[in-house]
């Protein structure tokens, strides 16, 4: 599923602190770009009380959904403590989105795969080392529901990461994320069918594969 980031952005189009008139933008990256799902103007006062705050903040909350992970020039107070609760990450960057939500979601995709290495045994279906720059990696176990963790969690960090030449992927279909990671074009990736529901993809750095 793509993760989606909510942006606080004032008129200039950059980041906003949200005690000041702005907009909620919720964006979404999907084939290699950053896209704006849905946009609500946003506004509160210092002043507010309390119970206007949290009403508000709920608003936000209700109007986000299943988005997560909150940007903003400046989040403090009532505003912080009502997201945190609600199990938001929050982050404080200044600018404009298009400079960071890479860097955010990369962040965000580490933070999630030490949590998981520490709480379900990651490092079992780890990339492997089999040569220097080389690395292979099994994907069937976790295809196959035995780990508690999903195949995008166990790879695409270290795909990200972008240090190595080759990596060997065996899977019984797939995934469709790698499919996208493949089609916006920083890696090549050759797929063949190695027996009954299994599949070897080989990819390489895009700058190792130029003719």
């Amino acid at each position: 599923m793509p993760e989606d980031i909510a942006v606080y952005i004032g008129e200039d189009g950059r980041t906003a602190s949200l005690f000041e008139r702005g907009m909620i933008a919720v964006c979404r990256k999907e084939q290699g770009h950053w896209t704006i799902l849905k946009e609500k103007e946003f506004s509160i006062s210092r002043t507010s009380g309390l119970p206007e705050l949290r009403k508000k903040m709920t608003n936000v909350q209700d109007f986000l959904g299943e988005c997560k992970i909150f940007v903003g020039l400046s989040i403090t107070g009532v505003p912080y403590f009502e997201l945190e609760k609600g199990g938001f990450s929050v982050w404080e960057y200044e600018g404009n989105p298009l400079d960071f939500l890479d860097h955010i979601i990369m962040e965000e995709e580490n933070s999630l795969m030490k949590r998981v290495a520490g709480e379900c045994g990651v490092d079992r279906v780890a990339p492997v080392a089999v040569a220097d720059g080389c690395y292979r990696i099994s994907l069937k176990e976790i295809q196959e529901g035995n780990t508690g963790i999903t195949t995008k969690q166990a790879l695409l960090p270290f795909i990200r990461k972008g240090e190595f030449y080759e990596l060997e992927v065996l899977c019984s279909h797939v995934p469709p994320w790698l499919e996208a990671e493949l089609a916006a074009g920083s890696l090549c990736g050759e797929k063949s069918k190695t027996g009954d529901n299994e599949f070897k993809i080989t990819i390489t750095r895009k700058y190792c594969c130029q003719p």
